[in-house]
C-alpha cells in the first residue's frame, strides 16, 4: 500500500479537538475489519504493514521536504484527538506500530493507593486499548516488542453524550524486542528496558526513533502516567501520580496454542471461537505500581530495575476487533514529558501547559 503523508502532523482538527463519545471512537473502530467474521472459513489473511528504514527516513535530507517522521513524532505528542480521519476519510499510516489489535472493556482501581485521580480506589472507567507490536514483525518465535496502550473515558455509560476528554496510556516490552511466545509472559511497562542490538537490521530505525523522540520531547523511552492521576481530579487537588505501572495478563488466563502464531489472532482467541461473531470470554490485565526503580546504561542499551510492585487494580477486556480504523484512524495522545510529573509547568512542550 503506498504511504500517504500528506496532512501527517498537527492539523486544524487537531487543534480543535474538544473529547470524544466512546460510542462514537467505539463505532469507527469496529466499522471496518479485515475479517467480517475473525477466523471464519473464508476470512481474508490478515494484512501485515511493514516498517522501513526508508518511511522513518523520508524528508530528514535539507533538499527534501519537512522531515516526515518529525511531524509524526510532534503530532503524537501535541495531538489529543481520539479519532484523525484526515481529509480523505482513511487516516493516516502509523511509522512505528501499524499492525495491532483494538480492545473495549473497563479499567477499575480495587485498591487503596495514594494517588489522584483515575488512580485512586474505587474508579472504574470504559477503556479504549490497542495492542501492537513494534515495526514489522507479528509472529509467535520471532524477536518483537508487544505493546499496549490505552484511552480511558471518566465513566462507565458506554452511551454517554457528552464529548469526554481522555486520558492514555502507553506500555511495552523491551523496545528493542524480546522473545516472548505468548502475551500471558510479556511485561509490559511505561518505562521498558532498551537493549537495542535485539533489533538486528532494524537497529537504525531504533536509534533515529530514540534522537526524534528526544529532540521533541526530551525523554525516548519512559511514557508518564499523569494523564490519568488527573483525570476526573478536582483543579484544586494536587496531582498525585505513580511512577512505573506494569500491565501483565491475569494468571488465571488460558494459554493459547499455535506455531507461528500471529499476535493479533492469539488476542483474538483470548475473547472469541473461530467463526463466531460473539464474544464468549474475557481477557484481563492486573495493574502494578511501584514509585521505586532504578535506570542503568545508555539510552541505546538500558535496563531498568523495581522494587515493591504492588497490584491496585484491573483491566477487563470484552470484546476486540482488527480492523482498518484500528492501524490508521484511532489516535493515542503521548503524554509530554515533565521534570516533575506532579507538575503541569514543568511540560516539555508549551501547548501542554497551557492546556492545564
Amino acid at each position: 500500500m503506498k504511504i500517504d503523508y500528506s496532512g501527517i502532523g498537527i492539523t486544524e482538527a487537531d487543534r480543535s479537538y474538544n473529547g470524544s463519545r466512546f460510542s462514537e471512537v467505539s463505532e469507527a473502530i469496529f466499522a471496518n475489519p479485515y475479517q467480517p467474521i475473525w477466523g471464519s472459513g473464508s476470512a481474508p489473511p490478515l494484512p501485515t504493514y511493514e516498517v522501513t528504514l526508508l518511511s522513518v527516513l523520508r524528508g530528514v535530507v535539507p533538499f527534501g521536504q519537512r522531515y516526515v517522521f518529525r511531524q509524526a513524532v510532534e503530532r503524537t505528542v501535541d495531538s489529543h484527538a481520539d479519532l484523525r480521519w484526515g481529509t480523505n476519510g482513511r487516516g493516516f499510516r502509523r511509522l512505528l506500530h501499524p499492525n495491532g489489535v483494538c480492545l473495549k472493556g473497563l479499567w477499575e482501581i480495587t485498591e487503596p493507593t495514594e494517588y489522584s485521580g483515575y488512580f485512586s480506589n474505587d474508579h472504574k472507567g470504559l477503556l479504549i486499548g490497542r495492542y501492537s507490536t513494534c515495526c514489522t514483525e507479528t509472529r509467535r518465535g520471532r524477536t518483537r516488542s508487544l505493546a499496549l496502550v490505552g484511552k480511558l473515558y471518566p465513566t462507565t455509560d458506554p452511551n454517554h453524550q457528552q464529548p469526554l476528554r481522555t486520558a492514555s496510556f502507553f506500555t511495552q516490552e523491551d523496545i528493542a524486542g524480546e522473545n516472548t511466545n505468548y502475551i500471558n509472559d510479556a511485561e509490559l511497562r511505561n518505562a521498558p528496558n532498551v537493549h537495542a542490538w535485539r533489533r538486528g537490521w532494524g537497529t537504525p530505525i531504533l536509534i533515529i526513533t530514540g534522537i526524534v523522540f528526544q529532540i521533541v520531547d526530551r525523554e525516548p523511552a519512559q511514557r508518564q502516567l499523569y494523564q490519568i492521576a488527573e483525570l476526573g481530579k478536582p483543579e484544586n487537588e494536587p496531582t498525585r501520580c505513580p511512577n512505573f505501572m506494569r500491565l501483565t495478563v491475569s494468571p488465571d488466563q488460558p494459554r493459547i496454542e499455535g506455531s507461528d502464531l500471529d499476535f493479533r489472532d492469539e488476542i483474538m482467541a483470548h475473547i472469541f471461537d473461530q467463526g463466531d461473531p460473539v464474544p464468549r470470554r474475557k481477557l484481563v490485565f492486573n495493574i502494578e505500581t511501584t514509585d521505586d526503580g532504578s535506570r542503568r546504561g545508555p539510552g541505546i542499551a538500558q535496563r531498568l530495575t523495581f522494587n515493591n510492585w504492588r497490584r491496585i487494580g484491573r483491566i477487563t477486556f470484552d470484546n476486540a476487533v482488527i480492523s482498518y480504523n484500528g492501524d490508521f484512524v484511532i489516535h493515542f495522545h503521548h503524554p509530554t514529558w515533565r521534570s516533575d510529573r506532579n507538575n503541569p509547568s514543568t511540560a516539555t512542550r508549551e501547548n501542554e501547559r497551557k492546556v492545564h
